[in-house]
């Protein structure tokens, strides 16, 4: 039998492991007390998604939606029951502290698992996991990612996984063939962690496809008569498990939304986000139908988020140059290559899905998706030490070993410092874009915190539930465009929200329009009292309503 590290969960690991836990819970207290962990949108809207679930005036699974993924709502849920939780956010942040410790323990895994095949680890191997597992884990903007509601940590965390237990499954396949029933475990691990990927966030459903075909090519190519046999049936499995989550999406906007593509091409959808966002002169995102471009403005999102001036660039070389060496002088590392696959999907996503990233040193100058990039960081991070390994092997003196240790310290450490100093891409895409959401969400909390405590409330959540939240007001006092049977196309006349914004005073006791949204048209079409309005520079006009007389 191998004498692999892969069976081994050791004392490096549990070091490890421990380190992670308490980067992660240290950075989420800091961003809780200053109140960071909500400045994304998106994490506001994740949480109430979740909440919505159980917390609604028609609770269920159909308030998940159907633009996001389910699983990281879902995931959520348990941690979401407490008001306080809720409210304050941290809730939410619990599966994403879960998923940085795992992804910083996968990344070490992987890398030493790949370097040190078929034997046990030696020096350099090791070095160069902790170095891979200190770039994902001390990285910035992953820090603070991990301490939101955002799915970008989840999804790294089973990207990771995918990849620790496909290049298990090689290794093992290329050992005796004692090891196909570990294989078989491999390849089902892997199967596991791929759909949960899928049902995470769109990017893997790439991942699924291109893991699917690369198993079983690497089936086909290193086993044969009974191996093969028994891993075909293995296969079988896999590619059930894998194609689970995209069956199961499409046929769920199918049969709710009448429109298996709904996610893709539906209301709420990027597409029609990008095309309602157009505006003479600038119809579209930089990228558009430019798969180059495209690919260039994600490289450049990756770079933002590892370090700033000319260290960006290094990175990037740096993984490239890792890249090459592991094709050159050990073609069995080629399964790493698969960590580049964010760089295809995000390219051809930009170009051609309707989702822009704006980069704040190119045009047009702003903060919008730089955290994608962050999805680049495992490739970066295990090309990173898999470089410092091959230079690690080739020198002699040990002080010459000593050098090259220290030297990509040294870089790490310059790297992320110049991070810190700037601050965070992702903080800082977050803060700007906060700012006077958060002022208009604030106030308008304040008001709605003086309506009477049992009051029914008739408001569109789609972009300021925050306020409700904020306000701890629980969202089954609150009549939101979820409340209808969505199956009912084009509308659902029978459905709570259209019967209440036919006849809000018959439904609610107050009705909150944002703008021009449902609730605000259904107040001027019934005449009904403003009682305050909202103005905040940047944001659209809140005006709350009252729907009976006696609530003047």
């Amino acid at each position: 039998m191998m004498s692999s590290p892969i069976r081994r969960w050791d004392g490096e690991m549990r070091l490890l492991t421990a380190l992670a836990v308490l980067v992660a819970v240290f950075s989420f207290a800091y961003y809780l007390q200053h109140n960071y962990i909500l400045l994304y949108g998106d994490a506001v809207a994740h949480i109430n998604i979740a909440r919505r679930v159980f917390d609604s005036k028609t609770p269920g699974l159909l308030q998940l939606g159907t633009v996001w993924l389910p699983l990281p709502h879902l995931l959520m849920i348990p941690f979401l029951l407490s008001a306080s939780a809720w409210q304050s956010g941290a809730g939410g942040s619990i599966p994403s502290l879960i998923a940085y410790v795992f992804a910083v323990v996968g990344i070490f895994r992987l890398t030493r698992n790949a370097l040190s095949f078929p034997g046990e680890p030696d020096t350099e191997s090791r070095i160069s996991a902790w170095l891979a597992a200190v770039a994902l884990g001390a990285n910035p903007n992953l820090i603070y990612l991990q301490s939101t509601a955002m799915t970008e940590p989840l999804y790294l965390a089973f990207f990771i996984w995918v990849i620790v237990h496909f290049e298990e499954l090689s290794e093992r396949l290329a050992a005796r063939s004692e090891e196909v029933s570990s294989a078989r475990g491999s390849l089902w691990k892997c199967g596991l962690c791929a759909a949960a990927a899928e049902f995470t966030r769109y990017d893997g459903w790439l991942l699924g496809i291109v893991i699917a075909l690369a198993a079983m090519a690497l089936i086909f190519l290193k086993t044969a008569g009974l191996a093969r046999r028994e891993m075909r049936h293995a296969l079988r499995n896999f590619l059930l498990v894998a194609a689970a989550a995209p069956v199961i999406w499409l046929a769920y906007n199918g049969i709710i939304y009448r429109n298996p593509l709904e996610f893709a091409n539906g209301p709420y959808s990027a597409k029609a986000i990008e095309k309602k966002s157009a505006t003479p002169g600038f119809p579209r995102h930089p990228g558009s139908h430019n798969v180059v471009a495209a690919g260039q403005y994600f490289l450049k999102a990756a770079e933002d988020n590892l370090a700033e001036g000319v260290l960006q660039r290094i990175w990037i070389a740096i993984a490239v140059l890792g890249s090459i060496l592991a094709l050159i002088l050990d073609r069995r590392l080629g399964t790493l290559l698969l960590l580049w696959l964010p760089l295809l999907f995000y390219a051809l996503s930009i170009a051609y899905g309707g989702v822009p990233v704006f980069v704040p040193n190119w045009w047009p100058f702003s903060y919008y998706n730089v955290r994608y990039g962050i999805e680049l960081l495992p490739c970066i991070a295990v090309f990173f030490g898999g470089s410092v390994y091959f230079f690690l092997t080739l020198a002699r003196p040990r002080v010459s070993k000593a050098a090259i240790a220290v030297i990509a310290v040294g870089f790490l450490i310059v790297s992320y410092i110049s991070a810190w100093h700037a601050q965070p891409a992702s903080f800082r895409e977050a803060w700007v874009n906060s700012r006077s959401r958060i002022a208009l969400e604030r106030t308008l909390a304040t008001n709605l915190r003086k309506l009477p405590p049992e009051s029914t409330l008739l408001m569109y959540l789609g972009d300021h539930v925050g306020a409700l939240q904020d306000a701890g007001i629980p969202l089954s006092h609150v009549i939101q465009e979820g409340n209808h049977r969505t199956w009912k196309q084009p509308s659902d006349p029978e459905g709570l929200w259209e019967r209440a914004l036919a006849n809000p005073g018959a439904f609610a006791d107050f009705a909150i329009g944002i703008d021009d949204d449902p609730v605000a048209r259904s107040a001027h079409q019934h005449g009904l009292t403003s009682l305050l309005i909202v103005e905040t520079p940047g944001q659209p006009r809140a005006t709350i309503y009252a729907t009976h007389g006696q609530n003047r």
